[in-house]
């Protein structure tokens, strides 16, 4: 059989660029990307279907230390992607290791996986400076290759593409062609509201929202949905909403046009904000919100 396939968990610290290639392998945006770190909170898988292999990506949630039960879930939601894949690749930056870079080798050390280290932003580098990074590396764990990338010029992907072939398993597909991820729509979208949240309130904010689908109603010639995003604090609700509602208007709007373009069709997106109080430290609020 010389058709390969398997799993490929995408890890490293928060704000490293994973989902951000992700989407460009996949050339499809299934995975929110923001400035902000801890922006993933689950597992999402990407499918790369190529005509001599099928590239299972695992995209998780950066590695920090839990300051909250949400916080537990993400750090769980990596640690069980790792068990579970055929390969790892490690991104980090152009620098030399930080001491979340450190803790996560430690834990590659107890693994016997083998493990490609992507060296990302290389597009915000001198080239003389990374030499000595990927030196610093190879003294500190025997990667199976190590790659300098741009996730976000797309440079050296290919490259990495390719190296990643090499360690896949023989074996037929777990997809089908035309499915290039198990995340259900309502899910994506729910996503994309809360991008456009990161993108436009302040640091606060974001870490505070979680974002759930309520209705979604389609007929020939639209997709109504109603979307609820909760908050901790009154104070937070009046920030998302924003002067006689102008914020919430651009958040819904921008949101909606990154759902048409992902469905294929118009959409009509009905948005409230509501308050939960400590929902990130209450397990059933965090279950019923899908974490």
């Amino acid at each position: 059989m010389s058709f390969k396939c398997g799993y490929v968990a995408l890890i490293g610290k928060p704000n490293v660029g994973k989902s951000t290639l992700l989407n460009n392998i996949l050339g499809e945006k299934i995975s929110i990307v923001s400035d902000k770190p801890q922006t993933t909170r689950n597992r999402i898988i990407g499918i790369k279907n190529l005509p001599e292999a099928q590239i299972v990506f695992i995209d998780t949630p950066g590695i920090h230390k839990p300051r909250h039960k949400l916080g537990e879930f993400m750090l769980r939601e990596a640690r069980e992607a790792i068990e579970m894949v055929d390969l790892i690749v490690f991104m980090v930056e152009t620098e030399t290791p930080k001491d979340a870079d450190l803790a996560i080798i430690e834990k590659l050390k107890k693994l016997t996986k083998p493990v490609i280290l992507a060296i990302n932003k290389i597009d915000k580098a001198d080239k003389g400076s990374i030499l000595p990074v990927i030196d610093v590396y190879n003294h500190l764990y025997h990667f199976k290759e190590i790659i300098p990338i741009s996730a976000l010029k797309k440079d050296g992907i290919d490259i990495l593409i390719e190296n990643i072939k090499k360690y896949l398993p023989h074996s037929p597909k777990l997809y089908p062609d035309e499915i290039i991820t198990d995340q259900a729509e309502r899910f994506i979208a729910s996503e994309f509201i809360r991008e456009k949240i990161m993108k436009y309130t302040g640091d606060e904010i974001p870490y505070s929202v979680a974002v759930d689908i309520e209705s979604w109603e389609e007929s020939e010639k639209l997709i109504k949905i109603k979307a609820n995003i909760y908050v901790e604090r009154e104070g937070q609700k009046i920030i998302i909403i924003g002067k006689k509602g102008e914020r919430l208007k651009k958040i819904a709007t921008e949101a909606r046009l990154d759902i048409e373009k992902l469905l294929g069709a118009k959409v009509f997106l009905e948005v409230w904000v509501k308050v939960r109080k400590k929902w990130r430290e209450r397990d059933i609020l965090l279950k019923s919100l899908g974490y």
